[in-house]
């Protein structure tokens, strides 16, 4: 067991933790898929499911406000360099953060579960009374998450900056696990097969929190880390990560303010509102987290250590990050526009005209919003969390105006435009003061890989929809995962294949490792033992 755990926990470079970190969340993609799927099968795109994405609101909220992401942006550099000084005080800054996190958020969760009511009635003021009830019920269960996800964010935090990554990379596939257990066993179990309750899946959610902070603890093995009790006010690194801390907490907290108003504003259009819209979400979601964050997140502690380098280098970190991301985002956008028909009958087991115009609408947030993780850790890793704070608030008051504009004109598929201008203009204001920090990043040099990046887009987005509109067409009873899975895999392996060649045509850097490997592998001699 002991070996096993070292293997696992053993250091890995950038690029083996990136493939980790992809492989995981696509496995966590895949199933948060599924996880969608069967509550939409289990609950249809109506008042039940309203309510439980409702319920979410205010804790995810409070763990994006107060920990999130701001941990591994703030802690990790400075923890980072705690560690090449003395172990010995990088446990004691990390337990006093374990500790002040744990305090912080405990007292948040007690205070959801207390005032579920009214802060439901605040967040979905235009919902039925059902909704309401049944969100406040939900929430109370759903309210032990910001304190389970605080402890489990500092011990993933202190796994990042030692080069860990597998357990790390489980996490968030765990946490999908314990909420499938909840659809499939416990709503059936607390209501019955043809009328499953909607609080056993609240409870799966609470169970793959906890088993989420579990295998953290798993990943802790074999770090020497001693745990001390107390908070050490007087450490000079956890006075400094305190400093960071509120405005990259602002920063995230205010990013998910932007789903509330957008919940507040579909609760007063119709009954699956607010279903319709997060379904599309969650698929425009999947590109995103499987190319910008995973890619970002593992170059993340490179681009730290770069960051004290001379302005040059750090440059072409950024350069090279981005480079990648907007290579693979693209393909990704064309996919999710063109075949978005597919998805949303994969999704929900049939077609969905509404939720199909809203993911749509996302098409330029997912390629902006890869971008966007990568340009704002170049923010952090200088220790700068104020300026993707600034711009975000701006972003917000944006999305805010266009939000309840384009609503007026377009309905719920207003929101998704307005996602995507307010995605590109954070990435826009972000890339120009980060330019006048480092120097030029957007040079022709780099325009003519965007060129090449478009025209390899454009060939595969060509095939792609052929194949949709001719070969592969959705008629109106083509329903049924089995059914439409076959389909959709070929449709986006020739996609694929299609952007790979004109990648490596066009000379693209990425596309000759990538077409090597596919050529050894498939001309690799058989060895025949005699």
């Amino acid at each position: 067991m002991d070996k096993l755990l070292s293997r696992a926990n053993k250091s890995l470079t950038v690029g083996k933790a990136a493939w980790l970190l992809s492989g995981s969340f696509a496995l966590s993609a895949v199933l948060g898929l599924l996880r969608e799927r069967l509550l939409l099968a289990n609950f249809g795109v109506g008042e039940t499911l309203d309510a439980y994405i409702i319920a979410f609101s205010i804790p995810d909220f409070m763990f994006y406000l107060l920990v999130s992401g701001a941990l591994s942006v703030t802690f990790i550099p400075v923890l980072t360099q705690r560690m090449k000084t003395s172990k010995l005080a990088a446990w004691e800054l990390s337990s006093s953060l374990v500790n002040f996190m744990a305090q912080l958020t405990l007292a948040a969760s007690v205070l959801i579960f207390i005032f579920a009511d009214p802060l439901v009635g605040v967040v979905a003021r235009g919902a039925s009374p059902y909704v309401k009830d049944t969100a406040a019920d939900l929430m109370r269960i759903i309210a032990v998450n910001p304190f389970l996800f605080s402890i489990s964010s500092v011990l993933a935090s202190m796994q990042q900056a030692a080069g860990r990554f597998f357990f790390n990379s489980l996490a968030p596939v765990i946490y999908n696990i314990g909420i499938i257990i909840g659809i499939v066993f416990f709503a059936p179990a607390i209501g019955t097969p043809e009328e499953p309750a909607i609080l056993g899946v609240a409870l799966g959610v609470g169970l793959g929190a906890i088993m989420q902070l579990l295998v953290q603890l798993l990943g802790m093995w074999g770090m020497g880390f001693e745990y001390r009790t107390g908070v050490n006010w007087q450490d000079m690194s956890f006075k400094k990560v305190l400093s960071l801390l509120p405005a990259r907490s602002l920063d995230q907290g205010i990013d998910y303010f932007n789903a509330i108003i957008e919940r507040f504003i579909a609760s007063f259009l119709f009954a699956g509102a607010i279903t319709a819209y997060q379904a599309a979400f969650v698929l425009q979601n999947v590109p995103i987290t499987l190319i910008g964050v995973a890619i970002s997140t593992a170059a993340f502690p490179r681009i730290s250590q770069k960051a004290d380098a001379r302005k040059d280098v750090f440059r072409r970190e950024i350069e090279s990050v981005l480079k990648v991301i907007l290579w693979l985002a693209i393909p990704a956008a064309i996919i999710a526009f063109i075949m978005r028909g597919y998805l949303v009958r994969l999704l929900i087991g049939s077609g969905n005209a509404v939720i199909a115009s809203i993911l749509g609408w996302f098409v330029f947030s997912i390629v902006f919003r890869a971008l966007f993780h990568t340009v704002t850790r170049a923010f952090y890793a200088q220790q700068d969390t104020k300026t993707p704070l600034v711009v975000s608030i701006a972003a917000v008051l944006l999305n805010i105006v266009l939000g309840f504009t384009f609503v007026e004109y377009f309905g719920i598929a207003g929101l998704a435009m307005a996602q995507s201008a307010v995605a590109i203009f954070e990435v826009v204001v972000l890339m120009v003061i980060l330019q006048g920090r480092v120097g030029k990043i957007i040079t022709l040099k780099m325009l003519s890989y965007v060129w090449s990046f478009l025209l390899a887009g454009l060939a595969a987005a060509i095939v792609n929809y052929i194949l949709v509109a001719q070969v592969f067409t959705l008629g109106v009873g083509d329903s049924g995962f089995f059914t439409l899975m076959p389909k959709f895999v070929i449709i986006v392996l020739t996609t694929l294949a299609t952007y790979l060649v004109a990648s490596f045509i066009l000379k693209i850097e990425y596309a000759k490792p990538v077409v090597k490997a596919l050529v050894n592998l498939v001309y690799r001699p058989i060895k025949i033992q005699n």
